[in-house]
């Protein structure tokens, strides 16, 4: 049973219940890969937790269970957002890129966001496998070249690729669709169908459509194969499936899509490293360049001297069998996700290694209003670490994930809710036991007394909150795994509120020592449980009680025995200090909408 191979796809809940079956810890490896954020300017914390934060938050429970993982993520570099941006910030678009990849992974730094590597689909890696999946789909006959009408603006003097036209939705009525896809309701859109479009560039409206030729993904050559797949995956959240099927089947069902767009910034058409005849000057869409990048990161990891053999990683006839894949993105992501990515990944015909779970996202919206990048309205990922640290935003961001509806940012909340669960809850249970023992006992964790009912009860209580916390975790249940770590911090408060250690030293000191004693114990728990959602904080706490290299507490029991008798610690400094009135209301002005 240790060596028996878990069925695949074999959710991560499944592991846990042959684990605890047969008594066995089974080890897996991870591949886990966060949705690549455009390199068009700072994101917004509703970007960041419709991706990069819940796959941190995975990817660290995962390593301190001891699995072996690789989170990979980069910036998304090719495509129309680069060039526009680039252009507006009045440099050449290859000097933007690198700059604002620095500032991105600096800000990811800040966040503690633990990627194994940050990447960049500007790279040679990217380009060269870009170029080798073409040549492999076009040896299955799954591209084809396609003369079409491309909306075309005199005013600019170029044919305008889908982003470089944005104009009224034609399913919602949304006035600022994009040319690939509406931002309200996900719908994917060509150019040719927006109301009253215009140019991104100019603004004029003089457009007309010109013939020219594109390479064309055939995808609906893939639909069988791709619909197969995706009722395999019963284990799948309901918005990935959902959202896929609908492109599968609305309407007339899924459609070919162009791979290629006149622009000058991107992966050169090639077909492989031969020159594709007919497709000169242009380049591969950013949609069909970018999540190849997934795996040129792995590439990337491995060039920079970070590890080894990526093969091991994404080619199934290289040991990737083993690895269990988890993707995670907000839903306007997740039809490239779930079809395009792998019908390029399919269609190859090569061994290569296909997602096993799909965590998507829905909006985070602000105060009211929708964040935005390109309208630059709400709280902006670098702005967010001037204010406050990061475990503040990790917190709040993850126990108010948006995972089976939008959410709302507001501050009220947000004040609420890091001055109840981080300072009162968490931050007073350390302060008041650390300060307690210092001045009744000594910066060293007591030895007289012995446990009774009441320290035997909690450990038990605990147990079991442990185990559902795990549970929750293993199944990426954001928002529940932060209900089950805050309601573990609360045991530990309810403790002291009943036990009252300061009362029962006035009659009793060595039945205080020995309640001290455990609740001294709850913090290195506490730090390693609470590691994935507000690291910095957590290794502060073990610094505090002079812990190192604390494991998972698979026995929780043993956990709780760590610090022995004579164990010396020191008074932390305030954990999380409150957020005041006047704070919430000075940041509610400033941030009220719109990024100057």
């Amino acid at each position: 049973a240790a060596n028996a191979t878990p069925p695949s796809p074999c959710p991560a809940a499944a592991l846990e219940t042959c684990k605890s079956s047969f008594g066995v810890q089974v080890m897996t490896r991870h591949l886990i890969t966060s949705a690549i954020p455009y390199i068009n300017g700072i994101k917004h914390l509703g970007n960041l937790v419709g991706s990069q934060l819940p796959a941190d938050l995975y990817a660290r429970y995962l390593r301190g269970r001891g699995h072996e993982v690789l989170f990979l993520c980069a910036t998304d570099e090719h495509g129309t957002p680069a060039e526009l941006a680039a252009a507006k910030a009045g440099k050449p678009v290859a000097e933007y890129c690198a700059e604002m990849h620095e500032v991105q992974a600096r800000i990811a730094d800040g966040f503690g966001l633990s990627f194994d590597h940050f990447g960049r689909s500007s790279s040679t890696q990217n380009k060269v496998l870009t170029q080798h999946f073409a040549a492999a789909l076009y040896d299955q006959g799954l591209i084809e070249e396609v003369e079409q009408r491309q909306i075309y603006s005199e005013t600019d003097g170029r044919f305008l690729p889908d982003r470089y036209v944005e104009g009224t939705c034609p399913n919602c009525g949304f006035e600022d669709a994009r040319g690939d896809q509406c931002d309200n309701c996900t719908k994917q859109l060509d150019p040719e169908d927006l109301i009253n479009p215009r140019s991104t560039v100019s603004g004029a409206t003089d457009l007309e459509m010109r013939a020219t030729k594109h390479l064309f993904l055939r995808q609906s050559q893939m639909k069988d194969k791709l619909d197969t797949w995706i009722n395999s995956k019963a284990d799948w959240p309901v918005l990935t499936t959902s959202i896929a099927k609908k492109w599968l089947h609305d309407g007339d069902g899924l459609q070919d899509r162009g791979i290629t767009r006149d622009l000058n910034w991107g992966v050169p058409v090639k077909r492989g490293d031969t020159d594709w005849p007919g497709m000169e000057g242009k380049v591969f869409y950013v949609w069909f360049d970018a999540p190849i990048e997934y795996i040129a990161c792995a590439q990337e990891w491995v060039d920079a001297g970070k590890g080894t053999d990526w093969e091991r990683w994404w080619r199934t006839d290289k040991g990737a069998d083993d690895v269990r894949y988890t993707q995670f993105m907000g839903k306007d992501n997740v039809p490239f996700h779930t079809l395009s990515f792998p019908a390029t990944i399919m269609g190859s015909s090569e061994p290569w290694k296909l997602v096993d779970y799909i965590k998507s996202f829905n909006y985070l919206n602000y105060d009211g209003g929708q964040f935005s990048t390109s309208r630059g309205r709400g709280v902006f990922m670098d702005q967010a670490l001037e204010i406050l640290p990061a475990d503040y935003w990790r917190w709040w961001l993850l126990s108010h994930a948006p995972e089976t509806s939008d959410a709302e940012f507001t501050w009220e909340n947000f004040q609420s809710s890091v001055n109840k669960d981080l300072a009162d809850v968490l931050g007073n249970f350390i302060s008041r036991i650390t300060k307690f023992c210092r001045s009744k006992f000594s910066e060293d964790v007591p030895s007289a007394g012995e446990y009774g009912p009441e320290e035997h009860a909690l450990i038990a209580d605990l147990t079991e909150r442990v185990a559902r916390y795990q549970t929750a975790m293993e199944a990426m249940e954001v928002r529940k795994s932060a209900a089950e770590l805050r309601a573990i911090w609360a045991a530990g408060n309810e403790y002291l509120q009943a036990q009252a250690p300061w009362t029962t030293f006035k009659t009793d000191p060595d039945k205080a020592a020995a309640q001290v004693r455990l609740a001294l114990n709850l913090i290195p728990l506490y730090a390693v449980l609470s590691a994935p959602f507000i690291p910095t904080a957590a290794a502060s706490m073990l610094e505090s009680m002079k812990v190192e290299n604390a494991a998972w507490p698979d026995d929780v029991p043993d956990a709780l025995a760590q610090l022995p008798p004579g164990h010396g610690f020191e008074v932390p400094e305030v954990l999380f200090a409150k957020i005041t009135d006047e704070q919430r209301d000075e940041w509610a002005e400033k941030f009220a909408g719109v990024r100057s």
